[in-house]
């Protein structure tokens, strides 16, 4: 693992080197403040906690995420890039870390980028921060989540904009499972509908988005960062065979 810092930094530089990735921060930003103050109606209520603009972020990072995605694998993408990389010293591990770390990494920069709105909170009312604290939390596992299943899909497709495609499909898909499940009620057991609906990453950031922060669903999002990026590495060396 000697070379992830490597990685890692290279990566990173490339995010932000890029305009497309300030793009990408400025449109969650605005888009999650406009929402929460219009749509989730911050000012309007007794608000403690930072729910009216966290309750959108799962539906957020269905574009922000393959967004950021599409630029995971950027030197990877042409033929000749790919040759030369296969011929690099570095493991199919330290590279899928060393891509993850830094994406996920740019997560966390454009949440704290949100960081202004936990002052507004504790200006304008008895703000919950332990709570607030597990949202940002959520949101960065909820990312991470959706970024490990990003890696497999750069891995196995090369084009960006098919990346960008399969990407939000079955992130959409993933997200609005609980919904179909619902309408399946009467026709499967319901602890089977349950067992299929607490699977759903949308479901478990709900319950942290609520003040729930619980070591099962960080243990949740945790292992399917670790499965996907397994799944990941696996591709890689497959293909390096």
């Amino acid at each position: 693992m000697k070379r992830l810092p490597v990685i890692f930094k290279r990566q990173l530089n490339n995010y932000l080197s890029s305009p497309a990735t300030y793009f990408g921060v400025a449109m969650f930003l605005i888009t999650n403040t406009t929402l929460g103050f219009y749509i989730g109606n911050f000012l309007n209520g007794n608000p403690t906690d930072l729910h009216a603009f966290f309750q959108f972020h799962p539906w957020l990072y269905l574009f922000f995420i393959p967004f950021i995605s599409t630029l995971l694998w950027s030197d990877e993408h042409n033929e000749n890039a790919r040759s030369f990389t296969n011929t690099l010293p570095v493991s199919a591990l330290e590279l899928t870390l060393g891509k993850f770390l830094a994406a996920w990494t740019v997560c966390a920069l454009t949440l704290a980028l949100d960081f202004p709105l936990v002052i507004i909170i504790n200006y304008l009312a008895m703000a919950d921060n332990s709570t607030i604290l597990g949202q940002f939390i959520g949101s960065w596992l909820l990312a991470g989540a959706y970024l490990s299943f990003s890696c497999l899909v750069c891995v196995v497709a090369y084009n960006r904009l098919i990346i960008f495609g399969i990407t939000l499909a079955l992130l959409l898909l993933t997200s609005t499972l609980s919904s179909v499940l619902d309408m399946l009620t009467h026709q499967a057991p319901i602890w089977v509908i349950d067992s299929l609906i607490s699977l759903n990453p949308r479901v478990r950031f709900s319950a942290i988005d609520s003040g729930l922060l619980t070591l099962h669903d960080t243990s949740y999002f945790i292992s399917m960062i670790i499965a996907f990026l397994t799944a990941t590495t696996l591709t890689l060396n497959f293909r390096k065979g």
